[in-house]
């Protein structure tokens, strides 16, 4: 089985951080975001990866190489402009005929890749996306009021539980036939057109081990969490 990478983005949130190298290259810890999403799907059995690479995407190819010193191996699907989540994808095509896993290059994980493709397996799902449990506190008071207006109950600043996406997915080849080629396209996209054309789109829910690193402030998270990890004080 495959796992691919996708490794093009701009990071323009973590500018300046990103100027000069591409965001699944900024380190946690004493390695790149990119080398822990590598050594996790090896961890799970996934040794063959393809990273999809664009921006400063020599900096990428240069580190990692053909994956032999990381005990893997490497294959690089290249574009020459921003092409989001799925068009990127669409890049890869060439380098897949079966079951394959599919994430963002700019999240952590730490769960397992293991169950979540036996359970895509065995549920012969065309799409299975990897869901985060999520908690937050809204910042206000919840009024509940009747078709008159009339106040019914008053709940404050009540906890919202919700399944959040993880950019981890696991798919069937078919699903390039979605995507268009050489074309800016999320994949959000992708996944409301399979669910319209009544592909199984099947989820995979974790109430841990899902680290997304979007911005500065959540890039300095995940390097306290992970110094923590590691008993550093």
């Amino acid at each position: 089985m495959k796992a691919v990478i996708l490794a093009g983005g701009l990071g323009t949130r973590l500018l300046p951080l990103t100027k000069n190298t591409p965001k699944p290259m900024l380190p946690l810890g004493e390695k790149p975001i990119l080398e822990h999403l590598i050594d996790w799907n090896k961890k799970n059995g996934v040794k063959s990866i393809v990273l999809c690479v664009s921006h400063l995407r020599k900096t990428i190819e240069e580190y990692f190489g053909d994956g032999k010193k990381f005990g893997v191996s490497i294959e690089y699907a290249v574009s020459d402009k921003p092409l989001a989540t799925a068009g990127q994808l669409k890049t890869a095509e060439g380098f897949i005929d079966d079951t394959f896993v599919c994430m963002y290059g700019d999240s952590i994980f730490d769960f397992s890749l293991k169950n979540m493709i036996k359970q895509h397996k065995a549920k012969k799902a065309f799409v299975t996306m990897g869901l985060d449990e999520f908690k937050t506190n809204l910042a206000y008071g919840v009024i509940n009021t009747s078709r008159t207006g009339k106040v019914q109950s008053w709940n404050e600043k009540p906890e919202i539980k919700v399944n959040v996406n993880m950019g981890c997915y696991v798919m069937q080849p078919g699903i390039f036939s979605l995507i268009p080629k050489n074309k800016p396209y999320g994949m959000d996209d992708v996944i409301k057109k399979a669910i319209n054309k009544k592909k199984l789109v099947s989820s995979f829910i974790t109430k841990k081990g899902f680290t997304d690193i979007g911005n500065k402030e959540s890039y300095k998270k995940a390097n306290d969490e992970h110094i923590k990890k590691r008993g550093k004080h």
